[in-house]
């Protein structure tokens, strides 16, 4: 039935110009405001054309799970990045991370988790 369809996930933030900023400038997404100025809201593009519609909410509270994921080859390369563009890396009790924040184990990717301005929880990971 939706084979054939276009389909996009969403979440909230608490501060759409800060959800921009962050990731249109520190993430390096396309950041398009959509709506009238009384229910603007984001879509980001993802690389190969997908959407993820960011829409304000006033009692927002950050997501209880990882909302984005982002492949890449090199982990070590892209958390020195975001580090170099101010981005903070998360450290969860029960994995193990290095010095940079990233946990390496030998039955998975080796991933690394960060928050953008709502609380929302990413992570940038990599199977090289």
């Amino acid at each position: 039935m939706f084979g054939e369809t276009t389909a996009y996930s969403g979440f909230s933030v608490d501060d759409l110009d800060a959800a921009r900023r962050f990731y249109g400038d520190v993430l390096g997404l396309r950041a398009e405001e959509t709506g009238p100025e009384e229910m603007r809201m984001l879509n980001l593009v993802l690389p190969g054309g997908a959407r993820i519609f960011v829409y304000p909410k006033e009692n927002h509270t950050p997501a209880s799970y990882t909302i984005l994921n982002f492949e890449v080859d090199d982990i070590d390369r892209a958390v020195d990045e975001l580090v170099g563009r101010g981005v903070t890396f998360e450290r969860y009790e029960g994995f193990e991370a290095d010095e940079k924040g990233i946990v390496r184990d030998t039955h998975g990717p080796a991933i690394a988790w960060f928050t953008d301005p709502a609380g929302n929880v990413i992570a940038v990971l990599s199977n090289g």
